[in-house]
């Protein structure tokens, strides 16, 4: 279960709103996992992929930014540690090298670099 927030922080901001749009947009409305479709109220999870602890600087950055289902946002915070630091992960997005990066170098994640 996911720990409450506090309200006005960072992720009640307009800035997070609207990045995370643009993120979800982007993405589809699905997981970069395993496709599924995050329409339906609640199931949209934009997650970052190095964590705001480790880089505060990529919090807002589309390319530091992926769409997660419910089930895959819960998996990725079992697998990190202590304030978001990963450990192994264990699943790895669609059509992507062993990185997790996509292979498609046009995809918006190359974009961050």
């Amino acid at each position: 279960m996911a720990k409450p927030r506090r309200a006005g922080g960072f992720y009640d901001s307009p800035q997070w709103a609207a990045v995370r749009a643009l993120v979800l947009k982007r993405d589809g409305y699905r997981c970069t996992v395993c496709g599924c479709s995050v329409q339906g109220k609640g199931n949209a999870r934009v997650d970052h992929v190095q964590s705001i602890h480790d880089r505060p600087d990529l919090r807002l950055v589309p390319g530091n930014l992926r769409t997660l289902c419910p089930e895959h946002d819960n998996q990725a915070h079992r697998e990190k540690g202590h304030h978001g630091k990963k450990r192994d992960a264990q699943f790895f997005i669609r059509d992507a090298d062993r990185t997790g990066m996509p292979l498609d170098p046009s995809h918006p994640w190359h974009n961050g670099r």
